[in-house]
């Protein structure tokens, strides 16, 4: 049976009609770069992640660098972040001119170890930016702690969690600013390139508002360097139909995971694959369903292959080791967790139309794998 790493047909076909109406508006009102659409979604997803401001741009690369633009990054400044997430988490930093500063991760939740953070804190430590990996927040009131501790502002990278909660806070609410993405294979991703960013603080929102059409707050008038990193009027009309259903999907991902975690027991099958850990008070979204597999990774990954079945991993090299980034002076052997991590993880299909027989086989031909 195939079983692709994520399939949206049946999730566009069904809301083909109404993404078809939503395009047609935009087309009726020109409104093509931000608009009317994208406004009304701003305010939807403020609503959603529970926030006063919810503010669109080109990306969530672009998201990134905004908020470390809005809090005044820049050349020199340190920001203490994970190695173990997707390159624009550090590459934002690196483009501001600041220094990223790595902390190992934890290694059940692959998201931030806390506990090293004060030790990496310098006077040139500006913010610190950490990822809710794969869906499941970091543990913010810890984190929050440390952070206020010293004054350091937090940048939440919640590109993977959006809908996601710790304590019943929702991922993007408990820094000083969080960044989204809406990347075609987020929970909420549009059929393009596409970010948001969130804040409590108006006068960061002012700021952002003015950095993402290049620091302008008055049309041709320029009180920064800002971005050219607006939202386009088709992806908002098509993310306003989507974002309805968000909640409904996410709890089908759940569903996935569970059942992934009841037919792996049933194989007998946790001898031999890690499955994900869920932080306690949390609501774990499932961006990625991603198990450990030590020593065998690679070969399982090329079995499923054979079967038909979708898998990917992230990610194969830390950031830390990154060839660009050779000249911050890391080295293998450095942050050890997060090595591990990307020489055994393993992400599995878990998109919400999975069906209960393709679950079957996946897990099918992983049982068959160590039956070898």
């Amino acid at each position: 049976m195939q079983v692709p790493l994520l399939d949206l047909k049946e999730q566009n076909d069904i809301l083909r009609p109404e993404i078809e109406a939503a395009l047609a508006r935009v087309l009726d009102t020109n409104g093509f770069i931000l608009g009317k659409e994208v406004a009304e979604l701003e305010c939807e997803l403020a609503g959603y992640c529970g926030t006063k401001y919810a503010i669109a741009c080109a990306s969530g690369s672009d998201a990134i660098v905004l908020a470390l633009m809005a809090l005044d990054v820049g050349p020199g400044d340190e920001v203490i972040t994970t190695p173990y997430s997707f390159f624009a988490t550090v590459s934002a930093i690196t483009r501001l001119g600041a220094v990223p500063v790595f902390v190992d991760i934890e290694p059940e939740t692959y998201n931030l170890d806390i506990s090293q953070i004060e030790a990496r804190i310098t006077e040139r430590t500006k913010a610190i930016e950490p990822v809710h990996l794969f869906g499941q927040c970091v543990d913010m009131k810890e984190l929050n702690a440390v952070a206020a501790k010293f004054g350091v502002p937090v940048v939440e990278d919640a590109a993977q969690a959006i809908g996601s909660e710790d304590r019943g806070i929702r991922a993007g609410g408990m820094g000083a600013v969080g960044c989204f993405s809406f990347y075609p294979s987020k929970n909420l991703g549009g059929m393009g390139d596409g970010g948001f960013l969130t804040t409590n603080d108006d006068d960061i929102a002012k700021k952002l508002l003015a950095l993402r059409v290049h620091g302008s707050e008055e049309r041709y008038y320029h009180k920064y360097v800002g971005l050219n990193s607006r939202l386009d009027g088709f992806q908002g009309a098509v993310l306003r139909v989507k974002l309805p259903h968000l909640d409904a999907w996410t709890e089908k991902r759940q569903i996935n995971a569970a059942r992934y975690r009841q037919m792996f027991t049933d194989r007998g099958l946790s001898e031999h694959v890690s499955l994900p850990v869920e932080r306690k008070n949390v609501r774990h979204i499932y961006n990625q369903f991603v198990i450990a597999v030590p020593g065998v990774r690679d070969e399982l990954r090329a079995h499923l292959t054979e079967k038909g079945i979708g898998t990917d991993i992230y990610y194969p090299v830390p950031l830390h080791l990154q060839e660009c980034f050779a000249y911050l002076g890391y080295k293998a052997g450095d942050l050890p967790v997060s090595e591990k991590a990307a020489a055994v993880t393993l992400a599995l299909p878990i998109f919400p139309e999975l069906k209960t027989e393709q679950q079957a086989a996946v897990v099918d031909a992983i049982a068959e794998f160590f039956e070898q």
